[in-house]
C-alpha cells in the first residue's frame, strides 16, 4: 500500500467555487441546485442527511463526490454501493451526462432511499439506473466501483468483491482513520490498494483498490 503526498485542499464553499473547481457547466450547476431541492424536500419526511449537512452541501457532499471523476477523469461506467442520498453517484451522473458512454449505477438496497433516487434519475434525466439490491447479489460489470460512508472498509471490500473481480477499480471515500481501516482489513483481505488524499477535506482521504483477495490463513 502507499499513499500520495497530500494536495493543497481546494476552498470549496459554495456553488460558485465548486464550479470553478470542478470546471462544471451551467446546465450541471442547474441540475445539482435541483437535486439540492429534491434532497432539502425529500429530507423532510426521510431523514436522508443530517439537517446540518444540507447547509453543507457543496463542500461536504457535491464536492467530496466530484473529486472521484478528477482520479479517474477516463471512466465511463461506474457503480455507487450503498448509494443513499446519491452520493457520490448522484454527482456523478450529473457531472457526467452528455459523456459518450458515461453511466452510473445507484445500487441501495432501502426501498424508500431507491424511491428517491428514482425521483432524482427521471427529474434530471440522468445516465443512472437504481438497484434496489443488495451490492454483493448484482452482476455489474463497470470501471470503477464506488462508495462514501457506506460501511467500515474491511465490510465494504466484501461487498465490492465481486465488482473487482470483474476488473473495475475500487474508489472508496474514507476518514482520517484509514490508516486503521486498512489494517483491520488486512486481517481479512490481500488487497493493492493506495491512498489519495482527498481535495475536499485535510482529513479526509480516498482508498484506490486494484487487486482483491481473501487474506491466507497463518
Amino acid at each position: 500500500m502507499s499513499a500520495a503526498a497530500p494536495p493543497d485542499v481546494d476552498a470549496v464553499t459554495d456553488a460558485d467555487s465548486f464550479a470553478r473547481a470542478t470546471g462544471a457547466t451551467p446546465p450541471q450547476m442547474a441540475d445539482l441546485q435541483r437535486f439540492l431541492a429534491l434532497l432539502t424536500e425529500w429530507n423532510a419526511n426521510m431523514n436522508l442527511v443530517g439537517p446540518s449537512a444540507l447547509a453543507e452541501f457543496w463542500p461536504r457532499h457535491a464536492w467530496d463526490s466530484a473529486q472521484l471523476l478528477k482520479v479517474a477523469p477516463e471512466a465511463r461506467s461506474w457503480a455507487d454501493l450503498g448509494a443513499g442520498a446519491g452520493f457520490p453517484g448522484i454527482v456523478l451522473a450529473i457531472l457526467g451526462k452528455g459523456r459518450l458512454g458515461f453511466h452510473v449505477d445507484l445500487v441501495e438496497s432501502m426501498a424508500k432511499r431507491c424511491r428517491f433516487l428514482s425521483e432524482v434519475t427521471a427529474t434530471l434525466d440522468l445516465p443512472a439506473k437504481v438497484h434496489n439490491a443488495r451490492a454483493e447479489d448484482l452482476k455489474l460489470t463497470v470501471e470503477i466501483v464506488a462508495a462514501r460512508a457506506c460501511a467500515p472498509l474491511s465490510r465494504l471490500l466484501g461487498y465490492a468483491r465481486p465488482y473487482l473481480n470483474r476488473g473495475a477499480t475500487g474508489l472508496f471515500l474514507t476518514g482520517q482513520d484509514v490508516a486503521a481501516e486498512l489494517e483491520e482489513a488486512t486481517r481479512c483481505w490481500e488487497l493493492e490498494a493506495s491512498i489519495v488524499p482527498s481535495l475536499s477535506s485535510e482529513r479526509g482521504q480516498i482508498v484506490r483498490v486494484e487487486r482483491l483477495g481473501r487474506a491466507k490463513p497463518v
